[in-house]
């Protein structure tokens, strides 16, 4: 007589993975809400939308780590919803010149160095190197998140706080100059790898 297995339970449907999922479903939302870019309620919908995208960046991770959690669709995800709300978001705020001349480099930065640690990473799974997150990835991350917050908010911002939009093009270029650091720290900890490898 066969034993019965107990059922696995699916991974795919746990907490930390659902959060995830809101942050992507997050994107299209607060893109179509910027479509209205003049219009503050619209602008305060999407602030408020990208808050709580933003806060599950966090929670998905604690909670993965603190209920054990962790799996390997979680750990493709995350990083891909981060850089689908970020690429969007700047790709918005451009269009709508709440990002604009000078600063317009700020945003290149970013999405460059997003596509070069993104190749690198993959480069380097394919080598199964893990490419570890860095304390000032997260601090830029941090500033990244904030800077897109205030910038979100825009015009309806401004009514309320004067002087927020300038504060978001300057966090925004604090976080390219991160941004800049941590990428060349990136790239510097995976071309040993890259040299080395005999293929």
């Amino acid at each position: 007589m066969n034993a019965v297995l107990p059922r696995r339970r699916s991974q795919a449907w746990t907490l930390a993975n659902c959060l995830t999922y809101g942050r992507l479903v997050a994107v299209p939302v607060v893109v179509a809400l910027l479509f209205w870019p003049d219009e503050i309620a619209a602008r305060w919908a999407a602030f408020g939308v990208f808050v709580a995208a933003a806060i599950t960046d966090y929670l998905d991770g604690y909670v993965a780590r603190a209920w054990a959690q962790s799996s390997a669709l979680g750990r493709m995800l995350d990083p891909i919803a981060d850089k689908l709300l970020v690429s969007a978001l700047l790709l918005m705020l451009a269009a709508d010149r709440t990002i604009a001349g000078v600063s317009l480099w700020a945003a290149i930065v970013i999405l460059c160095r997003e596509v070069l640690v993104s190749g690198l990473r993959e480069y380097l799974a394919e080598l199964k190197v893990g490419l570890p997150v860095s304390r000032i990835a997260k601090w830029k991350t941090t500033v990244q998140l904030i800077a897109l917050g205030v910038l979100v908010a825009g015009p309806a911002g401004e009514s309320v706080i004067p002087g927020s939009l300038t504060a978001g093009i300057v966090l925004l270029w604090l976080a390219a100059a991160l941004t800049l650091y941590t990428g060349w720290d990136y790239m510097r900890a995976g071309i040993r790898h890259v040299i080395d490898d005999p293929r």
